[in-house]
């Protein structure tokens, strides 16, 4: 009996062995031969160039420098702790912390390891003349291609910068081919236009024995770089602009008024793109810190009170719905009352008809127009000239800005909506929100005399020019004889004496425009110009804004400024 239960034991012993070596051997022998040869191969990615960014002459704006990364092969423990002290002796990185590097930066057993990154190529060039000397085998010298802004700040709001991806774009572009320490847009052309920008891995496939060595090459990817894009920027009027704005915060827009083509776009403060390049941590830190916000683009994302610009609108609404005519005129004393609170001008105007009010800026004038209206109509005509929503360009977080109505009002304010609300909403304050985007889209009507043109700032993408589906105007239904006089009128603002932009009728072109005061509820005002040039045949709509800049002067001193250095070099 027990002999039996010892050969039955025996026999049991050798069919689960012999079934044990079955799994092993067939059932997963090609998973366990993919492993033996994923020991013995290692894959080298090698990247592409990021595409690079030119003007509207050619000009590069953004291209792409060499730098050279540091990676070692995965192998034993030994070797590897050889090769990184003496690696650390040529970089001069100690030895802890490539270590540290090594093991934070560890994918895969298949996959080299990167240890130091953007090294210079002195010390580049002596790795690679020491691996025979030091036995460095397993040390690869990477170049990668870097990005490099070349005038640093400039456009700098316009074009975005790069850094690793985070989680919530990788949520969204991860079905995209996105990955996790991906390098990507962050912000203008960067972002919005990432997909054709960014270039695919490719790289080499390696054979190499116990000890990480190279023994053969198996295969290789070429890299794939990125599509190169042309904007329609002016790269010397963007310098001109960006010299002139100086140290003022604000924003300055300068458009093709028929097309919609952005020539220049500025906002102030601004930052260095390359820091996140470089990971200048303190840098990023202070930009972070900074309350004058210098990441964000005012020119699109950020909304103001629109003060006397945005009488223009209500000038043509009064007159395009007959509520006043050419002969229609309003005395203005400096103030006027209405439901027991007094609304003020800034200068007592005496008998203003609709070509002086516009000329003078005269805030009587258009609290009567106002009323006369109603705020119900004026918001409908400013939803004629494009507000209230995005203005189409093809930047990321362009903001709406927002037009008030009496229903709003009710709604979400529970309260009712007064006379007092109207006449402040004729003169572009109370909740009236604007763009400096929206603002140079609003002159460009009066300038093109009656189109609605979407602006844009990309040209061409990998020589393929795409301005024809960029292009897209639409006529505004307002009687051209309406859109005529108030041209008529914005020329006078300039010319005539006592216009609030006559400091601009010096210059040896005619310009027509409109300035604007807009109160704010702490700080100085906010000072606007919006205007086009030449008068005649305009090429040019300008927007000139600066926060807190104190009156709408100052920002016609600007301009006046930006203009002189363009004719001075030849651009107008």
């Amino acid at each position: 009996m027990r002999i039996r239960f010892i050969n039955f034991t025996a026999i049991f012993i050798f069919v689960f062995l012999g079934l044990g070596l079955f799994n092993l051997g067939v059932i997963q022998g090609r998973r366990f031969k993919d492993l033996s040869n994923k020991n013995c191969i290692r894959l080298i990615p090698q990247m592409g160039t990021r595409g690079k960014i030119f003007d509207r002459n050619n000009n590069i704006i953004v291209d792409n420098s060499l730098s050279y990364d540091v990676m070692i092969m995965s192998g034993d423990e030994v070797r590897i702790n050889k090769e990184l002290d003496n690696v650390s002796d040529i970089l001069g990185i100690d030895q802890k912390d490539l270590k540290d590097t090594y093991k934070t930066n560890f994918i895969a057993p298949f996959a080299p390891i990167a240890i130091a990154k953007n090294i210079n190529i002195k010390k580049a060039i002596t790795l690679e003349e020491s691996k025979s000397d030091l036995e460095l085998s397993g040390i690869i010298i990477q170049p990668q291609p870097q990005r490099r802004y070349p005038y640093a700040r400039l456009a700098c709001h316009l074009l975005g910068y790069l850094n690793e991806i985070d989680h919530w774009r990788l949520t969204k572009l991860a079905d995209y081919g996105y990955e996790k320490k991906d390098i990507v847009g962050f912000g203008g052309i960067e972002e919005k236009y990432d997909y054709y920008l960014r270039q695919e891995q490719g790289g080499l496939s390696l054979e190499v024995d116990h000890r990480g060595r190279p023994m053969r090459l198996l295969g290789f990817k070429p890299p794939k770089s990125g599509e190169d894009i042309q904007l329609t920027l002016d790269l010397k009027l963007q310098r001109i602009v960006e010299d002139n704005m100086g140290s003022r915060k604000g924003s300055v827009i300068i458009m093709d008024p028929n097309s919609g083509e952005i020539m220049a776009m500025a906002s102030s403060p601004n930052f260095n793109p390359s820091a996140f390049i470089n990971k200048d941590a303190d840098y990023i830190a202070g930009l972070l810190r900074n309350s004058d916000a210098p990441l964000i683009n005012r020119s699109i994302s950020s909304a103001y009170p629109a003060g006397s610009i945005f009488k223009l609108i209500v000038a043509t609404a009064a007159l395009d719905t007959g509520k006043i005519n050419l002969s229609t005129s309003f005395y203005c004393p400096g103030s006027i009352h209405i439901g027991g609170q007094e609304f003020s001008c800034w200068d007592t105007h005496n008998q203003q008809n609709l070509k002086g009010a516009i000329t003078h800026s005269c805030n009587v004038f258009f609290y009567r127009t106002g009323l006369l209206l109603g705020a119900q109509l004026i918001h409908d005509y400013a939803l004629k000239f494009g507000l209230s929503k995005p203005a189409g360009i093809d930047l990321p977080y362009e903001s709406g800005g927002f037009i008030p109505q009496p229903l709003w009002k009710r709604i979400y304010k529970f309260q009712n909506w007064y006379e007092g609300d109207t006449v402040n909403f004729a003169i572009g304050q109370g909740y009236l929100l604007v763009t400096p985007l929206q603002m140079v889209r609003m002159i460009a009507v009066f300038a093109n005399n009656g189109s609605l043109v979407t602006p844009y700032i990309v040209k061409a993408i990998d020589g393929r020019d795409i301005s024809i589906y960029q292009k897209k105007t639409a006529r505004i239904p307002i009687k051209e004889s309406t859109i005529g006089y108030i041209r008529e009128a914005l020329r006078n603002v300039v010319s005539d004496p006592n216009g609030t932009a006559n400091i601009l009728s010096s210059l040896p072109i005619s310009i027509a425009g409109k300035t604007g005061t807009a109160q704010v509820s702490r700080g100085q005002p906010h000072g606007w110009f919006i205007g086009f040039f030449p008068f005649k045949n305009p090429k040019f709509a300008i927007c000139v804004f600066i926060e807190h800049g104190g009156s709408g002067y100052f920002s016609c001193v600007l301009t006046k400024q930006i203009i002189e250095a363009m004719i001075k070099e030849g651009l107008i």
